[in-house]
């Protein structure tokens, strides 16, 4: 670690927003040059932490100092002007303008007189030395969320921050492009600037951090250089309790393929964005009952299609899809796709199968069906009647599943079921997709976690360009095929 003073510190914050106390004295002590990773449960009052430290949130109690200068009357541009730029988990991007635009809009001042070439050129270097490919002219709208996640990483890149606040920055990211991801950062704190990251994958603090601050219930029970402790001591700081592993030895289901019942069936069925370009080439595919079929595939393949065709969500250009009349789809961006955050969680659970509704609805069945499904789901909310958008990330993430699988669907589609999730409840998540399966459901689920994906797949599709191809349940052997080494 660079010796240099204290870059960001936090002391005593307190924050409660109405019954919900999310911040209960937590403290966060960031020295200048390094990389500090911060973790614990959802609902730890992580993302709050970074809000107050960025301005979005004017905490009810506690200190903040940026770069050893004490901050009042914090607002946003008090912490850029401090030299304090942060990402945050749920984007600010206007789908409507280009990326170069977005990142110009967001930073006051950058192109004083805009002028497109000038400001793709900037964005186009700012990429570039992160490790990123992106098309400065592209239209956020049509970028997947991978490449959003990268906008605005980029957007808070250029304004050239001292300090730099990243809330789950890789969880849309590929392996590999997360590990172009670190190196940059690991060249940035070298350059004296200071990285502070939330995380929920341990191993990735423990590879990449010089220190490690776990927050449990709003408070702060461990701060920690990773050299002075191990994986085994961070997830009992997290869980409070004796560590679960979200990896554990797979249990697959040792059925015959062959012998079990196809549930989604492709038939040379093929994918035509509205530019003209192939996304899905005719791929003949079953997925059948009791199995779990993982995809594999880095940024810009065929999985985003493949999965909305087998989701029911979209028509093949050409061939055919035989699908059951029940499926639940559990998509990568659950803001966008998913539910609606003004909106009640018995409304959200409303939702599902709005369109094939008629009649009257029965509000009151309803209300029964959203507490099964916070109470069997572990969901942390008010009541029922929460808005959506009172929920943390994981328990909107966790409240979609619980609705798509409360019918007990004869299919089951997921996108990144587990981003966002911590420990234990992406365990959990992991579990009911096997139960699911057991239950015999066809699932399919796709996961930029490559373990992940292996630790519950009892066959593997792995996604290249529009290509499609099974591979044995090897990770050398996915890899290559990931980057179209056969």
């Amino acid at each position: 670690m660079t010796a240099g003073g204290v870059a960001l510190d936090l002391r005593g914050i307190h924050k409660r927003f109405g019954d919900t106390i999310a911040l209960d004295g937590a403290s966060l002590s960031v020295a200048s040059g390094t990389l500090h990773a911060l973790l614990g449960e959802n609902g730890a009052g992580k993302t709050t932490l970074l809000d107050v430290a960025a301005g979005l949130t004017r905490p009810d109690g506690g200190a903040l100092t940026i770069n050893a200068q004490p901050v009042r009357g914090h607002t946003p541009a008090d912490a850029r002007s401090a030299g304090l730029s942060a990402v945050h988990q749920h984007f600010s991007l206007v789908p409507a303008m280009t990326v170069a635009e977005n990142v110009a809009l967001s930073s006051p001042g950058l192109f004083r007189t805009f002028s497109a070439s000038d400001a793709a050129e900037r964005v186009r270097a700012i990429a570039t030395a992160a490790g990123f490919r992106i098309d400065p002219s592209a239209l956020v709208a049509n970028l997947p969320v991978a490449a959003q996640q990268r906008v605005e990483i980029i957007k808070a890149l250029a304004s050239d921050p001292a300090v730099l606040m990243l809330d789950e920055p890789t969880a849309a990211l590929s392996p590999s492009e997360a590990a172009d991801l670190f190196v940059w950062l690991r060249a940035f704190v070298d350059r004296g600037r200071t990285v502070v990251f939330i995380t929920h994958r341990i191993r990735e603090a423990m590879q990449n951090a010089d220190v490690v601050t776990v927050l449990r219930s709003g408070r702060t029970v461990m701060t920690s250089a990773v050299r002075d402790t191990d994986e085994s001591s961070v997830l009992t700081a997290i869980l409070g309790e004796a560590p679960i592993r979200l990896h554990g030895t797979p249990t697959r289901n040792l059925g015959s393929a062959a012998a079990m019942t196809p549930v989604l069936v492709l038939r040379n069925s093929t994918v035509i964005d509205a530019g003209g370009v192939t996304r899905l080439s005719p791929l003949s595919l079953a997925v059948h009952a009791g199995e779990v079929l993982g995809v594999a595939g880095i940024d810009g393949g065929a999985q985003h299609a493949l999965l909305r065709v087998l989701a029911g969500r979209r028509r093949p250009d050409s061939g055919t899809a035989e699908l059951p009349t029940t499926i639940g789809f559990v998509p990568e961006d659950r803001l966008h796709d998913s539910i609606i955050a003004e909106l009640s969680l018995v409304e959200n659970l409303a939702l599902r199968g709005a369109g094939k509704r008629h009649g009257r609805i029965r509000w009151s069945d309803l209300t029964n069906a959203t507490r099964q499904a916070i109470r069997g789901f572990g969901v942390q909310a008010r009541d029922e009647y929460a808005p959506a958008s009172s929920l943390s990330g994981g328990n909107q993430q966790k409240f979609v599943l619980a609705r798509e699988l409360a019918d007990s669907p004869a299919a089951f589609v997921a996108e990144n079921p587990t981003r966002g999730l911590d420990v234990r409840a992406a365990s959990d998540v992991l579990e009911r997709i096997r139960s699911a399966r057991d239950r015999g459901a066809a699932v399919v689920v796709y996961s930029s976690d490559l373990d992940e994906l292996l630790s519950i797949a009892d066959r593997i599709v792995v996604c290249f360009g529009s290509s499609v191809h099974e591979t044995p349940l090897d990770a050398a052997v996915i890899g290559r095929a990931m980057v179209g080494a056969r």
